[in-house]
């Protein structure tokens, strides 16, 4: 039996491309979904980066303003230890004046109350004439004690917040007493110049006999 030449055999053409075209549109398809495969895969991976941004972002603002109160709590931490601390050394500087006036204060009133009571037993009508004098003289010098103690509180206390205690001032300065001598000298003139006139009136008389 003779053999059929090749070239004359008939070519399945269509089969052929229909063959191909099974091929390709299969290679194209998993092309396809291997390229939607990997666009889901980077949309998925776009999506967490830009999650994961916001997250940074927020993070981010977060830090920043917790860096703000921190300096703001430290300014005003110096601040306030500055103006606390400053009022601590007043205070203790202040209590310190005060226990120290409060102190000088109560040995003034014992010594005050102690003179009060000197001078209320004072009483010139029961004294008999024969120590009139010696305690006159013993009252007048626990007078002028008292008086002098009173002054000399005055004048310490002048200067603090117990001085009203003792009116306006203290002891008397020199131009106060200048001026009390002169009022009292001003005073003993008009009282004495009717009885002054009618003396240099009668020497003037007397001359002229």
């Amino acid at each position: 039996m003779a053999t059929e030449p090749l070239y004359q055999r008939p070519i399945n053409v269509r089969g052929n491309q229909m063959e191909l075209s099974h091929d390709s549109f299969a290679g194209q398809s998993a092309l396809s979904n291997d390229f939607e495969g990997k666009l889901g895969d980077t949309q998925v991976r776009l999506a967490q980066l830009e999650a994961e941004r916001e997250k940074l972002e927020r993070q981010a603002r977060e830090c920043s303003e917790l860096n703000d109160k921190k300096k703001v709590f430290l300014s005003s931490q110096v601040e306030m230890s500055e103006k606390l601390s400053n009022a601590v050394t007043l205070i203790d500087r202040e209590l310190v004046a005060i226990r120290t006036e409060l102190q000088h204060l109560e040995e003034c009133r014992d010594a005050f109350d102690g003179n009060l009571k000197k001078i209320a037993k004072f009483d010139p009508e029961s004294w008999s004439q024969e120590n009139v004098k010696a305690n006159l003289d013993k009252a007048i010098m626990i007078m002028d004690n008292a008086d002098d103690q009173y002054d000399q509180a005055a004048t310490y206390f002048a200067t603090m917040r117990s001085g009203s205690i003792f009116g306006k001032s203290g002891k008397k300065t020199i131009h106060a007493e200048t001026g009390e001598f002169l009022t009292q000298l001003k005073n003993g003139l008009a009282f004495n110049l009717p009885i002054i006139t009618l003396g240099c009136v009668a020497l003037v008389i007397y001359l002229l006999k």
